[in-house]
């Protein structure tokens, strides 16, 4: 009997039922990693808001789940306004949130947290209402084809299909060619399309069949409205954000890139954060870059991890003696941009145009271990570790790959956040490099646009101050180099432990720091 189940012939609207399923299930995993991109990209530390906002996530959809029980009359109508409302809420959730986010003070981080695990509550509710309603809906219509086990089978089947699909296209897809607020409304469209099918398919049953066509034709207005306009929305919200003509805005697969024109000059944030400021990255660049290669001597062979801005490549190639510089970048979209962009490119005097150049976009971790060059210097030019995926290339892990990498003599140099506001982490990334037995030398610079900003050298051989710079520097000078060495009391070095790959104790440390300078 069962086999003659099975080989029934599908009915149309029961194809319909379970294709919903795999569409609710896709849209129920959007908005949950919409959310935590969101939040890693507004609030910071990718880990933590990943973990919290899918904990609350699907502790709302299990919720969602245990009320469905209560469902006992009008089971297509509930039915409906659970897509209806999915689709609005969640589809619009991406585009609430970056306004809130622009519109609030720096001041009220408590309040977007409300906002953001408000919406998160209310969808995941809404998300955890709607398989179970799907699945009676399948028993009542369909019952002499189902028992209990092959209905949960069948179901999840096609849930976990959507859910699948939805976790490949989201990073490689959705958010590179729409961006977070399209995507979410995209996703919102096809919730709302479920609604009209199921308004169609179960006309014959629907009460009020006009009122509830009207809000279909509503939400789904709204929503087109919604992606026609997110280009606009979104300028407005990082404007307002930024305070600046934004000129390029991009969410790559592996972060947002945001570009700004000022009348001071032009600056890039990665997810948020000051990379640089035009008016005075030189004195960043020079300080990362020329203690480590003067002091080599005669560097030929450099490797880069991290600029993909160009600006550290182009301190390089004003050595003489580099006759190849390998430049590590995870994002590709970074290098094409500070090569292709025009008003970029000058910037880094073109560097990333250098017929001495070669380009590698890789994680630099796998690219270390995977390859066995040795290099006369090294130039780490990372993120803040303000998240675990940044955190590991803080680690004793990331420093002993770099040892195995450094020629006896070369110099390997870290932009190593600020010594003055973020004392511990300063020092516990010189406590992370001496503990792979490097000899670790700090130092620091004043840049305008980030304060007081600390670097430190490693090496197998102690540094010592060049007797040449390459010419046309604009701030650092061989007279003003030993001040640089020199830490008043309020930078001096505190005990610190290293910042290992297991524990990644610096993030924590790093996001404390930091927060107390925006509360």
């Amino acid at each position: 009997m069962r086999a003659d189940r099975a080989a029934a012939r599908i009915h149309p609207a029961e194809l319909l039922l379970l294709a919903s399923v795999f569409v609710v299930a896709a849209c129920g995993l959007v908005y949950e990693l919409a959310a935590g991109a969101l939040a890693s990209y507004l609030l910071g530390d990718s880990v933590l808001q990943f973990s919290t906002v899918i904990g609350a996530y699907l502790f709302a959809m299990g919720l969602g789940s245990w009320l469905s029980r209560y469902v006992e009359r009008e089971l297509v109508a509930v039915f409906l306004r659970v897509e209806l409302l999915v689709g609005a809420i969640g589809g619009g959730m991406p585009a609430a949130l970056f306004v809130a986010h622009s519109s609030l003070p720096a001041s009220a981080s408590a309040e977007f947290r409300v906002l953001l695990y408000g919406l998160v509550g209310v969808i995941g509710v809404l998300v955890g209402l709607e398989i179970p309603l799907v699945m009676r809906l399948l028993k009542r219509q369909f019952s002499e084809r189902y028992v209990l086990r092959d209905l949960v089978s069948q179901v999840l089947t096609f849930d976990y299909l959507g859910a699948l699909v939805v976790a490949v296209a989201f990073p490689l897809l959705l958010v590179p060619h729409l961006g977070l607020i399209r995507t979410g409304l995209f996703f919102g469209l096809l919730n709302a399309a479920v609604a009209v099918w199921a308004l169609w398919l179960f006309r014959a049953e629907l009460p009020h069949w006009r009122r509830t066509a009207l809000a279909c034709a509503v939400v789904v207005a709204l929503l087109l409205a919604g992606f026609a306009g997110a280009n606009r929305l979104t300028t407005w919200a990082e404007d307002r954000f930024y305070g600046e003509q934004t000129i390029y805005r991009e969410t790559s697969p592996y972060q947002r890139v945001v570009v700004t024109q000022g009348p001071a000059g032009t600056r890039l944030f990665l997810n948020g954060n000051l990379q640089f400021h035009s008016r005075d990255e030189y004195r960043y660049h020079e300080a990362l870059v020329h203690p480590a290669l003067a002091a080599q001597g005669a560097p030929r062979r450099v490797l880069i991890l991290g600029g993909g801005d160009g600006m550290a490549l182009r301190e390089v190639l004003k050595h003489p003696s580099v006759e190849q510089v390998t430049l590590v970048e995870l994002d590709p979209r970074m290098t094409q941009l500070f090569r292709d962009e025009p008003r970029l490119a000058a910037l880094n005097a073109h560097a990333l145009s250098s017929p001495k150049l070669r380009l590698v976009n890789a994680d630099a971790f796998t690219w270390l271990e995977s390859h066995d060059e040795v290099f006369d210097a090294i130039v780490i030019d990372f993120p803040d570790p303000t998240n675990f995926a940044i955190g590991k290339l803080y680690s004793t892990s990331f420093y002993t790959l770099v040892d195995q990498h450094l020629a006896a003599g070369g110099y390997a140099v870290v932009q190593t956040t600020s010594p003055l506001i973020a004392r511990q982490s300063f020092w516990t990334v010189v406590a992370t490099i001496e503990a792979v037995g490097l000899g670790a030398t700090p130092y620091h610079a004043h840049v305008p646009s980030f304060g007081e900003w600390g670097f430190v050298l490693a090496s197998r051989r102690p540094w010592r101050a060049p007797t040449a710079l390459p010419p046309g520097l604009r701030f650092l000078s061989l007279d003003g180099l030993p001040a640089l060495f020199h830490f008043p009391p309020d930078m001096a070095r505190v005990d610190a432990e290293p910042n290992r790959l297991s524990t990644q104790g610096l993030v924590h440390t790093f996001e404390a720091e930091w927060g107390r300078v925006h509360q």
